[in-house]
């Protein structure tokens, strides 16, 4: 294989695939979805999560008005929801009327809640800073919404119960096989 070096950085896609979620939020009577695959778990104590969010997006300045977030991951099976809701400006039309999406009642935040997510977290905002063209939005769970039955006794994702939704770029999506899995144990690894 040929090896290529290059300065221009362009796209920088190399680090996909991620897991695609959608982020919701409300302020001042209005509601919004917008999908995100820039996103991740920053600590335990206490619970936060971070997601990466243009200025630019209706979304952010919900989430800012609001101070809270949802963070929705949904199935591989809702994959043509999120382009749906990642392709749509949502200052024209409102996304849950318009593609049917139903929520569920949150417990502590007033976020939209997707009722066909496998699991969603409530955040509260506690932290916003700008980093080049994004937002870092850090967010403390609050509350999380699950489908049981789509995770095993250790709390991970049962791929025989539910197919996460991967974004590959460039509008291509894909989900993990479960025939793939491998389980390599660090204690075990580490001492080799």
């Amino acid at each position: 294989m040929t090896r290529v070096i290059s300065e221009d950085v362009g796209r920088f896609s190399q680090h996909y695939p991620k897991l695609v979620m959608l982020v919701t939020a409300q302020a001042k009577g209005k509601g919004n979805a917008m999908a995100v695959a820039w996103h991740t778990s920053i600590s335990f104590k206490p619970p936060l999560y971070g997601v990466s969010v243009s200025p630019k997006r209706f979304t952010y300045q919900l989430i800012v008005d609001g101070k809270e977030f949802g963070i929705n991951f949904s199935p591989f099976e809702a994959a043509e929801l999120i382009a749906s809701v990642g392709g749509s400006c949502s200052q024209e039309i409102d996304k849950f009327q318009r593609f049917n999406i139903a929520t569920s009642k949150p417990v502590k935040a007033a976020v939209p809640i997707l009722e066909a997510a496998y699991a969603a977290y409530e955040c509260k905002l506690v932290d916003d800073r700008g980093y080049g063209d994004h937002r870092w939005l850090v967010g403390e769970i609050v509350a999380v919404h699950l489908r049981e039955e789509t995770f095993t006794a250790n709390a991970i994702v049962a791929l025989d119960k539910v197919n996460p939704s991967l974004y590959l770029g460039d509008e291509h999506y894909l989900t993990a096989a479960k025939n793939t899995i491998r389980r390599l144990d660090r204690e075990v690894y580490g001492k080799r």
